[in-house]
């Protein structure tokens, strides 16, 4: 594209050439900021779920909303936020690549395969969300030890302290990667799900009843978007369809990113083991899928906040 220099003294940018300049800035903000506001709007839970989900001694015989309640009492109100700022400094990256990869995998899905429809929301949802893993899967990491901690038996001190003895103590590098594997496999399906089915809930609902369910989008009046109650619900409903499918998986995870922590890490070292080993001990409702509930109850809101929050700030920074 030529510079205004180049097309001649007071010579205009075409239409729109202003709003294109920085588009994947734009977009990785947009993201980012819309993976901070779901999981600030539901850290207390997430930290519960760590807590149930790997059995800690202090709460392993409590449910979800009995676990709520003690929290506090043992480890203060800031004892649900435990973890909560390894957690931005993940989410960040974390929300902005896997909503940025989202829209250019689907452009490049549809252009160079052909593939579009329903289905390339699906095959780029995955592929978004496996680039967003692996690219901060050490601070998810980190997070994790953290909050799993209780008051008065710290390991760790800090982010930058849990950071070195990981790095230290389990084998280096490799020691931030323990639960990748099946990190990926269930981030494929809840990543693509999540993304099929918020996208088709849109798409429908604008092209079935645009007048009841959409607006004219803030930066492009040509652009029909949701109304702000209707992406919450749509949002809401891809998080738990997505989260039911790769529960198990998730659960899996921790208990492998929680590795040396857990007195039963060594029956836990890959992800096949894992699965046997938490099936066999605790079976498919508390084992596989402990903690669903408080999953539901976390996840439905998070994943509304997250789509709701970036569908407004693509209107906010010009994306549409």
């Amino acid at each position: 594209m030529a510079s205004p220099a180049a097309a001649g003294p007071g010579a205009a940018l075409p239409p729109g050439a202003a709003h294109r300049d920085f588009y994947w800035l734009r977009s990785f903000i947009a993201g980012g900021v819309a993976g901070c506001c779901a999981k600030t709007t539901t850290a207390p839970l997430d930290r519960v779920k760590i807590l149930l989900q790997a059995h800690n001694h202090h709460y392993k015989h409590l449910g979800v909303f009995s676990a709520l309640c003690a929290v506090p009492r043992k480890e203060g109100y800031l004892g649900l936020y435990k973890g909560n700022g390894a957690m931005m400094i993940r989410i960040f990256p974390y929300g902005a690549i896997q909503f940025m990869a989202f829209d250019q995998y689907k452009k490049v899905i549809k252009k160079q395969l052909g593939i579009s429809g329903h289905v390339h929301r699906l095959m780029a949802g995955s592929m978004a969300g496996i680039t967003a893993v692996i690219c901060t899967y050490p601070l998810d990491m980190v997070r994790v030890r953290l909050a799993f901690q209780v008051k008065g038996e710290h390991k760790y001190m800090g982010i930058i302290h849990a950071f070195k003895m990981i790095y230290t103590k389990e084998g280096g590098f490799s020691g931030f990667y323990k639960g990748l594997m099946p990190t990926i496999v269930g981030m494929a399906p809840y990543a693509g799900f999540s993304f099929f089915t918020f996208g088709t809930l849109k798409s429908i609902g604008l092209s079935q009843a645009p007048n009841l369910l959409g607006r004219p989008s803030l930066d492009n009046p040509d652009v029909l978007v949701l109304k702000t109650h209707i992406n919450l619900l749509c949002g809401g409903i891809a998080g738990a369809i997505a989260q039911t499918i790769s529960y198990p998986l998730d659960v899996t995870r921790r208990r492998m990113q929680l590795g040396a922590v857990l007195p039963d890490s060594e029956k836990c070292l890959t992800m096949v083991q894992t699965l046997k080993y938490v099936y066999q001990q605790h079976g498919i409702r508390r084992g596989l899928y402990r903690g669903l509930s408080l999953n539901y109850i976390r996840c439905i809101p998070s994943q509304a906040v997250a789509f709701t929050t970036y569908e407004l700030m693509k209107q906010f920074l010009h994306l549409n």
